[in-house]
């Protein structure tokens, strides 16, 4: 089996006839036999975790469920590879690993608690890859972050051939190009762009987060596949997955409710969301290169499946020697339940023709330029966030804000994969007041 990645300046896409997404470096292979559960696991309880609106924002997470979430994965992953080897096939492991501590200063806010996850905070993510045949994959994958611990990846890949790849499982489904490259050894700042941000951007709750945090990992079933035509690459991926999550009577994604071990990793409607993503990768010289792609996702997020949502993006990444230039557009168009009193719940009346409005839309942005020099690789971002709709009345949002960004980021290699990270970011708020934020870091593949 080959694994091929189509350069970290490009893009983090494997081509189809290595189906598995690469995290980081390999550095060890672990022989064959049936991997341990760890020992012992941290009972203790862990920060607790609110409803998004609330003073924190995270609701108390099961003590027990992520550890033994751990151990039925990496179970169930011996289990196969006893049965592969009871057909006479010695199974290959690999196991890699990435890690980031990060620390946020906001010197605009003396207590920039209230607003944003500042301070200290990690990002690890711990990965065992088995090749059970040359067209039998299965992957297991732990992240740690200001979430708790989480179960990232447990899926199977079952590969006919380049065209028709089948997964299984727990995953990430292929939507935009940002969430390949999601982990911090892949890319080079501290922090994600706006539209997938997942906790660091400031006013975090009254945004109630980006379109569509990264990773997105839901469960479910994704067939995906590439062709090659001379030096041109196209790609495909279908899906279905869990969807987005709410309780009744929502006015937007309650995205703890996709997370928390003590909601369950289930759909909440019975009714999957459907979705795909189409892309094209052209070699247009030695030196340069240059990919598209187009996403979209929707269906319901209700337990009542009365309120759909619509997410849509497209992507465009172009490399010219040693300067890769990225961007990416995301649109999320999600209905709201009005309630029996519309007229208390909302901010707006209703519109000319007496009527309340059912839905709002949020769009996210981002383009970056990025130029390896020597050891240190410089990033220079714009990106922002828009949200056109009524809004209930204790949001402090209008019914139409905007919020933009203006990152310059500098990473230094110290050895081997081994970076420091700073950064530092200008916000302009159209409801609050501008702030500035300070990230500096240290990252690493092993």
């Amino acid at each position: 089996m080959t694994t091929e990645i189509i350069g970290y300046a490009s893009s983090v896409r494997e081509k189809s006839r290595a189906p598995l997404p690469f995290l980081g470096k390999a550095v060890r292979r672990i022989p064959a036999g049936r991997p341990r559960c760890p020992k012992s696991a941290d009972r203790r309880s862990r920060p607790g975790r609110t409803q998004i609106g609330e003073k924190r924002f995270f609701p108390n997470a099961a003590r027990e469920a992520p550890a033994v979430a751990i151990c039925l994965a990496v179970a169930l992953a011996g289990l196969l590879a006893s049965a592969t080897m009871a057909f006479g096939q010695e199974p290959e492991r690999t196991f890699v690993g990435s890690v980031q501590l990060d620390y946020l200063v906001v010197p605009t806010d003396s207590v920039a608690r209230d607003h944003a996850f500042d301070g200290a905070t990690v990002e690890l993510s711990l990965k065992l890859v088995t090749d059970h045949s040359d067209n039998i994959t299965s992957s297991v994958k732990v992240c740690v972050a200001c979430h708790g611990m989480e179960i990232g990846m447990a899926f199977f890949d079952l590969r006919v051939s380049d065209v028709l790849n089948v997964r299984v499982g727990r995953f990430t489904p292929s939507f935009g190009e940002f969430p390949l490259r999601h982990d911090p050894a892949n890319h080079r700042t501290s922090d994600k762009p706006l539209p997938y941000d997942m906790g660091r951007m400031l006013r975090i709750r009254e945004w109630n987060m980006s379109v569509l945090p990264a990773p997105w990992v839901d469960n479910g079933v994704e067939v995906s596949g590439t062709h090659f035509v001379g030096d041109a690459r196209f790609d495909y991926a279908v899906f279905s997955v869990g969807g987005p999550r709410a309780g009744r009577d929502p006015q937007d994604f309650d995205f703890t409710r996709s997370r928390n071990p003590q909601l369950f990793y289930i759909d909440n409607n019975s009714r999957p969301a459907l979705g795909g993503h189409v892309g094209a990768e052209f070699d247009l010289s030695e030196t340069i290169m240059a990919s598209v792609g187009l996403s979209v996702m929707g269906g319901t997020y209700d337990p009542d499946n009365q309120h759909g949502f619509l997410i849509a993006g497209i992507d465009a990444l172009w490399r010219i020697d040693r300067l890769i230039l990225r961007a990416e557009y995301l649109f999320r168009r999600t209905e709201m339940s009005l309630g029996d009193d519309p007229y208390s719940r909302f901010r707006y009346g209703p519109g000319e023709d007496g009527v309340f409005s059912d839905y709002f839309v949020k769009h996210g942005f981002y383009i970056e330029a990025e130029r390896p020099v020597g050891k240190f690789d410089f990033v220079a971002r714009f990106d922002g966030l828009r949200r056109v709709g009524n809004v209930v009345s204790t949001s402090p949002l209008r019914s139409t804000s905007t919020l933009l960004r203006y990152t310059g980021a500098v990473s230094y290699r110290i050895h081997g994969p081994i970076r420091i990270k700073t950064s530092v970011e200008v916000y302009d708020f159209s409801d609050f007041s501008d702030e500035l934020a300070i990230h500096a870091g240290l990252a690493g593949s092993f």
